[in-house]
Formats: C-alpha cells, sequence, structure tokens
C-alpha cells in the first residue's frame, strides 16, 4: 500500500516582505489615534469618539499580532511541531475577534441608553479629535496603498485602515452637527453605525477562525476534485478524502486512490499527475495520497 507524500507547495504569499518599517509607522499613528480619541471620548463625554477608538485598537492590534504571527509562522517545522507555527495568527484572529465582539456589544448597549439619556458633548473637541483621527488615518492608508496590491496580508489591513478613515469621518460629520444644531442623539447613533461594522467584520473573522481551529473541510469543489481525478489515466477511483487548513491559505487533501494493478513506479508517476492537477486547478498547497488497488470495500468521497 504505496503511500505518495509530498512537501508542501511554496505558498509564501509574501509573508516575508511585510515591511517591518511601514507596519511600525503605522501601528505608531494607529496607537496614537487610539490614545487621542480615548482622552477626547471621555473628555467631550462622546461615545461615537470611544466607539471609533475600539475600532482602532482593534486595527492597531490585528497589524501588530499579524506582522508579529507572520513572522513567527516563518519558523521551520520541528519534532514538537510538524506542521509549523502557521496557526499562531488563526489563534490571533480568534484572541482580537472575542474581544472585539464583546467590546462592541457594550458599546452599542451604551448607545442606547445615551439615546434615552443625551449627555452633554463638547462638540469643538470631538471635531478636533475627529479631524486627527482622519489625519492619521489616511497617512497609513498612502503608507500601505502601494505594497496593498502585492501582499495579501498588508492588502487586509489597508482595508481595515480604509474603513478606519471613512469611520472618522463619520464621526466628524457628528461633531459638526452637534456644534452647529445641538444633535446630541447624532453621537450614540454614530457610535451604533460603527460598533455594527465592527461586529459584522469581526463576525466573518470569528467564522473564519474558528472553522480553521475545527479543522472543518476546506471550501473545494469536491466533485469537481473527483471528476478531474478519475480522468487520469489508470485511475479508477478517489475516494476517503479529507482536507483541512492551517491557516486562511494553506490547504492539506489527503485521499485513497484506487487504480490499476502496476509497478510501485508506475503508481508514484499516476499520483504525481494527480499532485499536479490538485496544486494547479484547485489551489491545495500539501497532497497526500495512498495508492491502492481495490483494498476499500467503501468507496465514497467522504467514508460515513
Amino acid at each position: 500500500m504505496p503511500e505518495h507524500n509530498h512537501p508542501e507547495a511554496g505558498h509564501t504569499h509574501g509573508a516575508e516582505k511585510l515591511s517591518g518599517k511601514k507596519i511600525f509607522w503605522v501601528t505608531i499613528l494607529n496607537a496614537t489615534i487610539t490614545v487621542a480619541e480615548i482622552l477626547g471620548g471621555i473628555i467631550s463625554g462622546s461615545l461615537a469618539l470611544l466607539s471609533d477608538a475600539v475600532h482602532n485598537l482593534s486595527d492597531t492590534a490585528a497589524i501588530a499580532l499579524s506582522y508579529f504571527a507572520n513572522r513567527i509562522a516563518q519558523k521551520p517545522k520541528d519534532a514538537r511541531r510538524t506542521y509549523g507555527y502557521k496557526r499562531v495568527e488563526i489563534l490571533s484572529a480568534f484572541v482580537n475577534s472575542t474581544v472585539l465582539l464583546a467590546v462592541s456589544a457594550l458599546l452599542i448597549v451604551e448607545a442606547f441608553k445615551r439615546l434615552k439619556s443625551p449627555e452633554s458633548i463638547n462638540g469643538n473637541l470631538m471635531i478636533a479629535v475627529a479631524l486627527i483621527g482622519l489625519a492619521a488615518n489616511f497617512t497609513s492608508v498612502l503608507l500601505l496603498e502601494k505594497d496593498s496590491h502585492e501582499n495579501l496580508n498588508i492588502r487586509s489591513s489597508y482595508l481595515h485602515l480604509f474603513g478606519d478613515t471613512v469611520s472618522s469621518v463619520g464621526v466628524l460629520a457628528g461633531g459638526l452637527a452637534i456644534k452647529l444644531w445641538g444633535a446630541l442623539w447624532v453621537d450614540p447613533l454614530v457610535s451604533v453605525l460603527i460598533s455594527l461594522y465592527i461586529l459584522k467584520e469581526t463576525w466573518n473573522v470569528m467564522k473564519t477562525t474558528v472553522s480553521i481551529l475545527m479543522q472543518s473541510s476546506a471550501a473545494l469543489d469536491y466533485e469537481a476534485i473527483k471528476s478531474d481525478i478519475e480522468k487520469i489515466d489508470k485511475v479508477k477511483n478517489i475516494h476517503h478524502v479529507h482536507s483541512w487548513m492551517t491557516n486562511e491559505k494553506t490547504i492539506y487533501f489527503e485521499a485513497h486512490v484506487d487504480m490499476e494493478d502496476m509497478p510501485l513506479l508506475e503508481a508514484e508517476k499516476v499520483c504525481g499527475r494527480i499532485e499536479h492537477c490538485l496544486k494547479e486547478h484547485h489551489g491545495i498547497s500539501h497532497v497526500t495520497l495512498q495508492a491502492e488497488v481495490d483494498k476499500c470495500e467503501d468507496k465514497s468521497l467522504f467514508k460515513t
């Protein structure tokens, strides 16, 4: 029962290309915004500023954690962790998402309390802090714009920062409404909108991280995989398929392949063609195949 086991495909996705200098300055800028908005929110009484501070804090943590997790993920595999350290990124995202969900929910509850009982807000201070946040977020977006087209991790951070810029505009508009018309209800409304946006984005991340940590099957077209492999010469059937992911990009795939009776060297060549098909047409990173001849009675794609 020969097993065809190949090393992981070379999908680095540019993780090693993350610019430490740019990430450092983006992190510093976002940390500055966060501190300014927390202080400004407390002093001015603006819940929208505090909500935006949480948004910026989450992105600051996400950018920093993503950078350091990427560095750790580059560590070589060893006897203790034969799959390597790639799940450090997933654990970081899970922790960050859990905290964000809880804080966003608390901010929404507080916003509804404010809607019922509006509190005095210093519109001038709210506008000043929102302008600082807008300027720093826009600078961060410019810093990452070029690299965002070449690296998926940076692209993710870039989109988060773009969202921060938009939310800063919302806070600024809320401050102007309070200053010009005394519309105190705008502040908790902006807070709710920002928090709902954070919840939506965070929930998507949470679902992905939980799915990966639970070793759920990768989102592949299994019927197309079965059809493609069974078209390969001397392959009779593929069955007992398993797939999982170590992070959001690295897919592992293993299966039993029922073949015609042939020398081991020929079976290896067939397995090589199967591996090529899986990697080139289905985006799979690491393939393990168990070649056999009429061994399993159950020939279903997924063993019941």
